[in-house]
């Protein structure tokens, strides 16, 4: 069920509000806005609200068998990169980069945010449709650029299926299959990323992968590697 507004601050928030009301929240349910007054991404920045574009929520309630909820992020990735590849005429402009950003032509067309509430995580989707913000630190792209824009209702029920087919997956066949799915649509190996580990100052590297578990291994200068967890990752070529 996809539930549209035409307005709200943010619908992680209104998601967040619902579920510690009580209220009965299905995991096939989503919360869309045709525009977002407080829309917040990664690192707590500020997330565009522009008019034609997708912001929308879900839930997923992670079952004890599942694997880790932070491989949420990887399934996330997975579901916007299928909902978008057959709207490119050129799939290979189209890449992932860690832990769930979609790049086109080597700048960010969607973000992804994941918050826990209680035993759910919320998960908010935005993905430049029609327009993409103007960022001071990093290139942004709009399907717009590259064709006529996807109509927003459209895209919306697309992602919703696409969503369900890669939670299933992840519940039915486990971590790995998803972990070399996502790393056969990510830039290639030995790409030049920055990373900034929270409270350190930022890494240098190169992109070597993921480990088991769905971690980024930054091949460093020296030849060591660095097993990253959690932090901003930006590519080289990314940079406004």
């Amino acid at each position: 069920m996809i539930r549209t507004v035409p307005e709200t601050g943010s619908t992680n928030a209104d998601l967040a509000a619902q579920l510690r009301a009580g209220e009965a929240v299905g995991e096939a349910s989503w919360l869309v806005a045709d525009r977002q007054t407080a829309g917040r991404g990664r690192q707590g920045r500020t997330w565009f609200d522009g008019h034609g574009n997708f912001m929308g929520s879900t839930i997923v309630r992670p079952h004890e068998r599942d694997p880790a909820p932070a491989s949420l992020a990887l399934v996330s990735a997975l579901a916007v990169y299928e909902a978008v590849v057959p709207l490119i005429a050129n799939p290979s402009e189209l890449s992932l980069k860690w832990p769930n950003d979609l790049m086109l032509a080597g700048a960010k067309l969607s973000g992804i945010l994941l918050e826990r509430e209680g035993d759910a995580i919320i998960v908010g989707i935005g993905v430049n449709l029609a327009a993409a913000p103007d960022l001071p630190d990093r290139r942004t792209v709009a399907l717009s650029a590259f064709g006529p824009a996807p109509e927003r209702d459209t895209f919306a029920h697309s992602l919703a299926a696409s969503f369900d087919r890669e939670l299933e997956r992840w519940r039915s066949v486990g971590l790995e299959p998803l972990v070399r799915r996502w790393e056969s649509v990510a830039h290639p190996p030995g790409t030049s990323l920055r990373v900034h580990p929270p409270g350190e100052e930022p890494i240098l590297g190169e992109y070597a992968g993921l480990t088991e578990d769905g971690a980024l291994r930054l091949r460093l200068a020296g030849g060591e590697s660095r097993v990253i967890h959690a932090g901003d990752v930006m590519l080289a070529n990314e940079e406004g």
